[in-house]
């Protein structure tokens, strides 16, 4: 009679399993790579995947669909013993990482690489907020970019969605209502540029470590992982397709997201700073009924009169400090802290 594994005990198996080098026999092809992880209906994700025969090496990761595997051979190296030891050991440096690290401010990240066990919970989680931030990270040409993670921030807690290995499963369990959601705020700099300048708008959007330097006032130590980010992508674009996910790549991602909550915050706060400095002047004047002694009740306030005088400073104050292009719009790049004369504006 059969005896049956216990779940931890297959568990424990699956877990041995990872990292080992392997060559699978499928109907029409031998492939031959490094397991990165067993699913529960014994599919098997395969990295570092090349086919025996010819030699050609696939990128990123490969998924094995259980009922398609006809045979699996362990592949032996020189010294098995030492060589499973390190990777035992370089797994579990990944897993001490990922797993559900807390970083210096208290806010937690946690890696979703599976529909099952923290996808749901995150899921919810992330549903209950009423406001969050979203960052992704994409691989390929511009028309042909593809997904590789999805990130996004609470106030506590910053998910990494593998979505690369989580698939588009994971859009129809869950996330698709999350980044399709009307209610969710979209943060930019844009609308506060355009109350500042007296209602230009710029050549361009500001990048993320613009914004976070110029509204948040943060030092070069946290913008350094952004920088890092931007340098990763040009030098090597396909480093989004790396499975495990190197802890210093994660890092970044995290701190990618992290201070998008407080930047809005700030944003907002500044875009509501002439609503709130217009009814202080008003409720002020209010209170001295001489002022209005006089005034008629459907008479605009002359508070509210100034605004267009203020609306027309910063606009000569833009045009004094910002390059204008041939479609009139300003140039970031050409701030300059001295106001310009009229000729170099053009």
């Amino acid at each position: 009679m059969p005896v049956m594994a216990s779940c931890s005990e297959e568990s424990r198996f699956v877990d041995d399993l990872r990292r080992r080098r392997v060559d699978i026999t499928l109907i029409d092809t031998r492939l031959r790579g490094v397991i990165q992880r067993v699913t529960q209906k014994k599919s098997v994700v395969l990295e570092d995947v090349s086919e025996v025969k010819s030699g050609r090496k696939f990128p990123g990761v490969k998924i094995i669909f259980g009922h398609e595997i006809l045979k699996v051979e362990f592949t032996v190296s020189a010294d098995p013993e030492n060589v499973h030891e390190e990777q035992r050991v370089q797994m579990h440096c990944f897993r001490k990482r990922t797993a559900d690290d807390v970083l210096e401010d208290g806010v937690r990240s946690v890696l979703i690489d599976e529909l099952h066990e923290k996808f749901g919970p995150a899921v919810m989680h992330i549903q209950e907020q009423k406001v969050i931030g979203i960052g992704a990270e994409v691989f390929g040409p511009i028309a042909q970019e593809r997904l590789c993670w999805l990130q996004v921030a609470t106030k506590k807690v910053v998910y990494l969605f593998d979505i690369l290995l989580l698939g588009g499963q994971a859009f129809k369990n869950g996330l698709s209502m999350i980044l399709e959601n009307r209610h969710i705020l979209k943060v930019a700099d844009l609308m506060l540029f355009y109350n500042e300048t007296g209602g230009f708008l710029p050549d361009r959007v500001s990048s993320l470590q613009e914004v976070l330097r110029l509204h948040l006032k943060l030092p070069p130590t946290d913008l350094s992982p952004l920088c890092s980010k931007e340098l990763h992508r040009k030098e090597c674009p396909e480093v989004w397709y790396i499975r495990p996910s190197p802890p210093a790549l994660m890092t970044v991602m995290t701190a990618s997201v992290r201070h998008l909550l407080p930047l809005r915050l700030v944003l907002l706060d500044a875009l509501m700073s002439d609503y709130t400095i217009l009814v202080d002047a008003y409720m002020s004047s209010y209170h001295n009924q001489s002022v209005h002694i006089e005034q008629s009740e459907w008479t605009l306030p002359a508070e509210a009169q100034e605004l267009l005088s203020v609306r027309q400073e910063r606009m000569d104050w833009a045009t004094g400090r910002y390059a204008l292009t041939e479609d009139g719009l300003l140039k970031r790049s050409s701030f300059n802290t001295q106001t310009r004369s009229t000729s170099d504006t053009r």
